[in-house]
């Protein structure tokens, strides 16, 4: 009986020292990988820091998550020319769902006519010039009951040098017409590769019966058209060089792993579609002339604020 009791212990043991020694590998695998992400992401960080000017200004942002869990993200082109302030062409909602793994996208037209707190009706574009990314985060909030934690702003020049540092061959786009009216390049029609510079120009076009609408569609498909392509030559593992490299163009409140985490998501989906949505939609606004403010776009602010809420929770 000792003998055998001997034996079941020495078994024991045996089996104690297997599960210690896979769980040390265990430990000392994730320890490297998470080394050579750090070491992945700085190097990324130290390419683009080489080309990046001043350091960005630093914004106040009080942020909230949002009560069905989303991760709401205020996304702004910003304008921004010396001795002037900043302008926003550019406002979006990016929604990440993590319980159900899909992404959204929604575009609030710049010339919106809407209440800024404390400033009275304006378009909401002169939100960010009156307060920065946390003045449109309350404008929203007030306008349209939507919760945004964190804020990404990215500046022309930070988009072209983005563009140019991840997709050195280019992002290719289906130009739908000739383009060059107050966009600094010329884009002929048909599917081409484009770099940072007339990428830019090619989402900064609005001089056609189109207009605004017209800009908007083409920044909604450029950005899907990013991801996809981005997935297409990078993997998982590569992300955190991507993000290192992006870091320095853009200012935004998203932390290192917010941004890999959600990034690491949308590369591992078989289906990587983008809904995206206009504010104002179809048939609930019109164009108003204000003094002080000139041509807006008159919404009916109830019908908007549902159409918002829905298309993000739904």
């Amino acid at each position: 009986m000792r003998a055998e009791r001997h034996e079941r212990k020495k078994r024991k043991g045996r089996r104690r020292i297997r599960w210690a020694s896979v769980l040390i590998v265990l430990f000392l695998l994730g320890g490297a990988a998470g080394l050579y992400a750090y070491l992945q992401y700085r190097s990324g960080v130290a390419a683009s820091q080489q080309v990046v000017g001043e350091k960005p200004e630093e914004y106040p942002f009080e942020g909230r998550r949002d009560e069905n869990g989303l991760t709401n993200i205020l996304l702004l082109g910003s304008d921004s020319r010396k001795g002037e302030k900043a302008r926003t062409d550019t406002i979006m909602i990016a929604s990440y769902n993590p319980d159900k793994g899909t992404y959204k996208l929604a575009s609030i037209m710049r010339d919106t006519y809407v209440g800024i707190p404390e400033h009275g009706e304006n378009k909401i574009n002169s939100a960010f010039a009156y307060g920065g990314p946390e003045l449109v985060r309350q404008t929203i909030k007030e306008n349209f009951d939507v919760e945004l934690q964190y804020y990404a702003i990215v500046d022309f020049k930070g988009f072209v040098n983005v563009i140019d540092t991840a997709f050195p061959d280019g992002v290719e786009v289906e130009v739908e017409k000739q383009m060059s009216d107050n966009i600094g390049v010329t884009l002929e029609p048909g599917v081409q590769r484009l770099d940072g510079e007339h990428l830019l120009g090619y989402v900064r076009f609005r001089q056609d019966a189109v207009g605004d609408f017209g800009r908007v569609e083409r920044q909604q498909k450029v950005i899907k058209e990013v991801g996809n392509q981005f997935a297409t030559f990078q993997t998982v593992p590569k992300l955190p060089k991507l993000v290192g490299v992006i870091t320095p163009f853009v200012n935004t409140n998203l932390n290192t792993r917010d941004m890999i985490s959600i990034g690491k998501g949308f590369l591992s989906k078989d289906s990587r579609n983008v809904e995206t949505l206009r504010i104002p939609v179809e048939d609930s606004y019109q164009d108003m002339r204000v003094s002080g403010a000139g041509l807006v776009l008159s919404i009916d602010l109830e019908q908007n604020r549902e159409a918002l809420k829905q298309f993000l929770y739904e």
